[in-house]
């Protein structure tokens, strides 16, 4: 598993941020944090690290104390045999946050890290300012696509109900995972090239790595039924703290904004030009801009 000193990182990263690994509720979970003012929590997507925030956390953390973590299951976090509910994972986190010394925060949260945002907006509005949401489908809250769908719809989605097969597709994608996950960022970003080859090998690397990674990767999905129970109750109460929510022009476009519209009272849409699936990776220079607008706002 990939330390610090050993990633491909933009100039003068180590001079802001450090490495930990924390424990909380007897798990170790993975974070690198730094920076100066209000809190700021970041939670990757599926099948990413902390890394996926490597491009804008120097350029955040001039303003906040940034904290891009490792979720259960994920990087250098310890790899549970359950516990991959959205609420589970939200409870982890602000007990993250707490050991680190934040009571309150913002979040943002991508791909299936919006699946815990959501959570912890949700479940625990004491901690939470700001909610930023980027390119979402939140089972429970998002309305369930037919099953015979188009197949553009089936391109972004088909994912779902392979990774919640009980043991094939562990069968199927081990030996692979450069093949399936690379196929992954290579079709969902605007361009087959916009994530970097470097990028791709530490997010299957950490996969690769531990036999219980690939499981865990797949865990978050299994879990579905109970937070899909989960976010129906959520939804009948609805969010009042902002929300960002954003979408690449190329996949999810405003979905993200429409998504959130169904659970929040207060929400900033936002469509990124020439983006794909990963704003913080594919225009990171426009989505850190685009953030610090939100947080700053009428503060």
């Amino acid at each position: 598993m990939s330390t610090l000193s050993s990633l491909r990182l933009p100039d003068g990263f180590l001079e802001v941020f450090t490495s930990r690994l924390v424990e909380v509720n007897g798990l170790r979970l993975h974070a690198v944090s730094g920076g100066h003012g209000p809190a700021l929590l970041l939670i990757g997507g599926w099948p990413q690290t902390w890394y996926a925030w490597r491009e804008v956390m120097p350029a955040l953390a001039r303003r906040h104390t940034v904290v891009a973590v490792d979720p259960r299951g994920s990087g250098l976090s310890d790899k549970p045999e359950h516990g991959y509910d959205a609420g589970t994972l939200s409870a982890d986190l602000v007990a993250l946050m707490a050991a680190l010394g934040h009571d309150r925060f913002d979040v943002v949260g991508h791909d299936i890290g919006t699946w815990t945002g959501y959570a912890l907006a949700a479940d625990h509005p004491e901690r939470v300012g700001r909610l930023a949401i980027l390119e979402a489908v939140i089972p429970g809250l998002t309305p369930s696509p037919p099953f015979f769908g188009p197949a553009a719809v089936n391109l972004k989605l088909w994912q779902f109900g392979f990774n919640r097969l009980t043991d094939l597709n562990e069968e199927l994608v081990r030996g692979r995972e450069r093949l399936f996950f690379g196929w992954q960022f290579a079709t969902k970003a605007a361009t087959r090239t916009a994530i970097p080859a470097y990028a791709v090998d530490v997010y299957v690397d950490a996969i690769a790595a531990d036999p219980r990674a690939l499981r865990a990767s797949f865990a978050y999905y299994r879990a579905l039924d109970k937070t899909i129970a989960q976010n129906e109750q959520r939804s009948k109460t609805q969010l009042t703290l902002p929300v960002l929510a954003l979408g690449g022009a190329l996949w999810s476009g405003a979905n993200a904004a429409q998504t959130m519209r169904l659970a929040a009272d207060d929400v900033t849409e936002v469509v990124l030009d020439d983006c794909g699936h990963y704003p913080a990776e594919e225009q990171p220079t426009r989505f850190v801009e685009i953030l610090e607008d939100f947080l700053a706002a009428n503060r």
